[in-house]
């Protein structure tokens, strides 16, 4: 087995086990271990206070200040920490319809977001709108195969990031689904969409190689899986190269640990998705070994309220 393929397998049960207080951290403490927490969200969709009191599933959970203050007391306890967003925060309550997103962006900039990518319902109020609410977030977006070079969009996305860490560098690249048929035409203009396996291979390429990457994380807005041939989370999963985690979004899926595939090198990639509407906050803990070469993953997801 790969030394870049030590994860803890079975993700459910580690996850049972940490909740449980019976995984053995304190024998990973006892070693020279680096631990990264990732914590992320997608399909916020402009849910910015908590559900009304109704007797409804969700009563009482998700919003932005309930979120803040979970991510705040999680970065009071852990060293290392990164916050992601996978796409569609704008769009389903009417603070969207009242201010097209400038309010989003701006609490989520508060909270120290440090990347989102473009989810299709960025462009509901259309690609100008988009561009223009950019300037509220003081956290980029990542995107790798939407090319902007035609339109008001060009220049104000990145294909990928590089984020340190100690001495881990972390390697985030964006992939976006593709809008036609999905997005009338006239809101996304003339944003030309690029095959997402074939961009995300590139992009890591270059984050492992060129730049000497030790972690990589693809922000996704495909959706989980599909019945038909459309290229999806599991699709990208399976057929990529070097990246380690997949964060998701689009199909609402909820998860309370990442599901593991195997690319096209044999190497584990874990994938993982919470939701939507910001009801729980994912969460991953790696604990790296031997210089980077080693790692173990626990994922979960904790409920905002």
């Amino acid at each position: 087995m790969s030394s870049r393929r030590i994860f803890i397998k079975q993700a459910a049960g580690a996850g049972a086990l940490l909740a449980s207080g019976l995984f053995p951290i304190n024998a990973l403490a006892a070693k020279d271990y680096f631990k990264l927490t990732i914590l992320h969200t997608n399909d916020l969709h402009s849910r910015i206070e908590a559900f009304p009191m109704d007797g409804s599933r969700n009563e009482g959970k998700a919003g932005m200040a309930a979120r803040a203050g979970l991510i705040n007391r999680i970065r009071q306890e852990e060293e290392h920490v990164l916050l992601f967003d996978a796409g569609d925060i704008f769009q389903g309550t009417p603070y969207f319809n009242f201010f097209h997103g400038e309010l989003e962006l701006r609490l989520m900039s508060q909270m120290g977001y440090d990347a989102a990518t473009i989810g299709n319902h960025e462009f509901d109020s259309g690609i100008e709108n988009l561009a223009k609410q950019l300037q509220h977030s003081n956290f980029p977006f990542i995107t790798s195969n939407y090319d902007f070079s035609n339109t008001v969009m060009a220049g104000k996305t990145v294909p990928y990031k590089v984020f340190e860490k100690g001495k881990l560098k972390i390697g985030v690249l964006g992939v976006g689904i593709e809008l036609d048929g999905l997005v009338p035409e006239n809101l996304y203009g003339s944003t030309r969409y690029l095959d997402p396996v074939k961009k995300a291979n590139e992009i890591s390429s270059i984050l492992r190689h060129e730049l000497d990457c030790d972690f990589i994380i693809c922000l996704s807005h495909l959706g989980l899986k599909y019945n038909t041939e459309k290229v999806s989370d599991e699709v990208l999963a399976q057929n990529s190269r070097y990246i380690d985690l997949i964060i998701g979004g689009h199909t609402h899926t909820y998860m309370k640990n990442p599901n593991s595939y195997e690319n096209l090198d044999s190497q584990e990639v874990l994938v993982f998705q919470t939701g939507s509407s910001g009801v729980y906050l994912g969460r991953m803990d790696y604990y790296f070994e031997n210089k980077f070469s080693q790692k173990r993953a626990l994922g979960t997801t904790v409920i905002v309220k």
